[in-house]
């Protein structure tokens, strides 16, 4: 198995929607700010100076993440899901260092991210990786969220 991670292009834009709708009708629901990101990712994500990034095997699409701009040096890291067939694998941990890696390669000051503490699994990685816990604001971008963490770089 050899994983890829590689930058957007238009023709994986379907990628990116799939792989989160079917996370977030899994676990959650798809809320009107995951509906704009994910139906619109280029002009939501991509032309307001955000990235998003594949994990590739064998050609195939495994798993995205994206750098959502929030300013010129804070990002936030989401709609980060990996496909079912290819979970406990560690992509997610890969992407989730590819991330942190690029945002230290752009000179930005912090990454932020929002969840919800019952994906205990993910909480786990996200500290594991530096993330702490700020407070967060009272209208929060996603209606799940009950947690905001913050990596600074």
């Amino acid at each position: 198995m050899s994983l890829k991670i590689i930058p957007f292009r238009p023709s994986l834009a379907k990628y990116f929607r799939d792989l989160n709708l079917s996370w977030l009708e899994k676990h959650f629901y798809v809320e009107p700010k995951d509906a704009e990101l994910l139906e619109n990712c280029k002009s939501s994500i991509i032309d307001e100076g955000g990235y998003i990034f594949f994990a590739e095997i064998d050609s195939e699409i495994v798993g995205c993440y994206s750098l959502i701009r929030l300013d010129n040096s804070i990002y936030e890291l989401g709609k980060m899901a990996v496909d079912g067939a290819y979970q406990g694998q560690k992509i997610g941990q890969k992407l989730m260092a590819h991330g942190i890696a690029f945002a230290q390669s752009q000179n930005w000051k912090e990454l932020l991210l929002y969840s919800n503490t019952i994906l205990e699994p993910a909480i786990y990685i996200y500290k594991k990786f530096g993330f702490r816990e700020v407070v967060m604001e009272k209208d929060t971008p996603y209606e799940r969220s009950n947690i905001k963490m913050q990596l600074v770089l």
